[in-house]
């Protein structure tokens, strides 16, 4: 699958199937919303604390779906597998942030330990 990573694009397997994911203008506004952010800066400075729980990545992958044209809930994502567990989907998540905001981050599930 091709994508654009200038704008923003990435690609993922999930469920064995290749998904083309974008951070849109419209789904960082449906992010603000899920995670009560005022502002895009409010948004960036949670995704900064590389801190996330599985509920904050499957928001942030089915708002990545949503913006490369899937139509998927929340339910849909939740329900998918990704190669390497967790971790792969913590991946995903990293690259769909670091296409969007060139950080990067790499975020945790909240059941992962600390070291």
């Amino acid at each position: 699958m091709m994508v654009n990573r200038h704008r923003g694009e990435v690609a993922a397997v999930l469920d064995g199937r290749e998904w083309a994911l974008c951070l849109t203008l419209g789904s960082l506004a449906e992010l603000e919303a899920a995670f009560e952010a005022e502002d895009l800066t409010a948004l960036i400075a949670r995704f900064s604390s590389a801190r996330l729980s599985a509920r904050d990545m499957v928001r942030i992958i089915t708002a990545g779906l949503r913006g490369g044209g899937h139509s998927v809930t929340e339910e849909d994502v939740a329900g998918m597998q990704a190669d390497g567990g967790a971790a792969g989907f913590a991946r995903i998540v990293s690259e769909l942030l670091t296409a969007t905001f060139g950080t990067t981050s790499k975020p945790e599930s909240d059941s992962a330990p600390n070291p």
